[in-house]
């Protein structure tokens, strides 16, 4: 036993800096730097850590299988250490809404009316992210914005798959709406503001509650690098950013597969639209086709095909895909058509960035105001970096005070 202990104690090591070699291999080989990225090194230093994580993280089911620990969870509980810096402005509670934590984010200073509230959900791809990791901004956001503001803590892989984020968030935010008065919150001034998945979470619920004469209405919507559907994931900004950090294509079609509870074998079919039924795509090519997106965003050469030809087990496989709370963006015209106003940032080097396109157009068609930021030199995961000195980008400091810009006008 002994014996078998020494092993492990030399191995280990051994085997984290062979992943850590691997990976920094891994990064030069298949990762593009686009020009537009300033601080190239950085940019590169800070993939080459997030595609070792991964690696560890896909590692996971030796360290299963040892009895050592699960590596998914191993890392969450590296995540959740972040450090909290207290801010002297603000009177932050960790609070539960029934079993979801949040966090509540009061101004301390006195307010001679009711403050603005904000509901904010953040991004990970349903692995990532936390109440602590995204604290600093939130803290930010509220003391800028003098608004209260509320962060939902909803559960994320390996334990729990759709749809626990979107009924956490849901359940969450209907809760704060009907408390408005005991945080001294303007019921006619609420904001959703998500990013990435959780800005999908903010489209889903503004939609979920169009029509709620039993609570407040939603003032507007805060879009960061929105990820609303699952769909269509040939478009012009998949093809140009497939391989960029830090959220490349493997990584994206991964999340959802581990989400949404699909077999991995099923990957290249939702990469080629090959689960599409031909019907389908008929009813949904109007606002999901690469047509939609502007000439000066589309990459050179034709346009690769989609969807691929129809694969019937596939789709019986990925079905649940088309459903609302899954990809919004499949809504009907007359609840999109009663959304509240949108802010719209999107990165232009970012294979999601087309998602923005497309939602922009599609709530524009439909008479939803729409103020667009594009970000040139911003990427997917920047707006977390915004505060972290050495490891902050320009673009970062850019989104955020944009936002803030945003909700202070209302």
């Amino acid at each position: 036993m002994a014996f078998l202990g020494l092993v492990l104690f030399l191995a280990l090591p051994a085997f984290f800096l062979g992943v850590l070699v691997w990976t920094v291999f891994e990064h030069f080989r298949t990762t593009d730097i686009p020009s537009a990225i300033q601080h190239p090194a950085k940019f590169r230093f800070l993939h080459c850590m997030f595609l070792y994580v991964i690696t560890l993280l896909q590692q996971g089911n030796i360290f299963e299988k040892l009895g050592i620990c699960s590596m998914p969870k191993f890392f969450r509980f590296l995540h959740d250490r972040v450090r909290i810096k207290k801010d002297p402005a603000l009177v932050v509670t960790n609070l539960r809404f029934g079993t979801i934590p949040v966090r509540l984010f009061q101004p301390k200073a006195a307010s001679s009316r009711l403050r603005r509230g904000i509901i904010f959900y953040h991004g990970g791809g349903a692995i990532f992210g936390s109440l602590d990791s995204y604290h600093s901004l939130c803290c930010f956001l509220a003391r800028e914005t003098d608004s209260v503001l509320l962060m939902i803590g909803y559960r994320k892989l390996p334990d729990h798959h759709a749809p626990a984020l979107s009924q956490d968030c849901l359940n969450a935010s209907i809760h704060f709406l009907r408390c408005l008065d005991t945080y001294g919150v303007d019921p006619s001034r609420v904001v959703l503001c998500g990013e990435s998945i959780g800005g999908g979470a903010v489209v889903y619920i503004a939609q979920t509650l169009v029509g709620r004469s039993d609570l407040p209405s939603i003032r507007a919507q805060v879009l960061i690098n929105l990820c609303v559907q699952a769909i269509n994931l040939c478009l012009p900004s998949s093809e140009q950013y497939w391989c960029v950090p830090f959220l490349s294509q493997d990584f994206v079609v991964t999340s959802i597969c581990k989400y949404m509870a699909i077999d991995i074998s099923w990957k290249e079919a939702i990469l080629t639209g090959a689960f599409m039924p031909p019907d389908t795509w008929r009813k949904y090519r109007k606002w999901l086709s690469a047509d939609n997106i502007p000439k000066r965003f589309q990459g050179r050469g034709p346009p690769p095909r989609f969807p691929a030809p129809y694969n019937e087990a596939a789709y019986l496989e990925t079905k649940h895909l088309f459903d609302r709370e899954y990809s919004p963006f499949l809504a009907d015209d007359e609840t999109m058509a009663q959304l509240p106003e949108v802010f719209l940032v999107s990165c232009e080097n970012d294979m999601l960035r087309d998602d923005s396109l497309l939602y922009k157009k599609r709530l524009e068609d439909l008479g939803v105001r729409v103020t667009w930021y594009h970000v040139e030199d911003g990427f997917h995961g920047s707006l977390i970096l915004f505060d972290k000195k050495f490891f902050s980008f320009p673009c970062s400091v850019k989104i955020v005070n944009a936002v803030v810009d945003y909700i202070k006008g209302i």
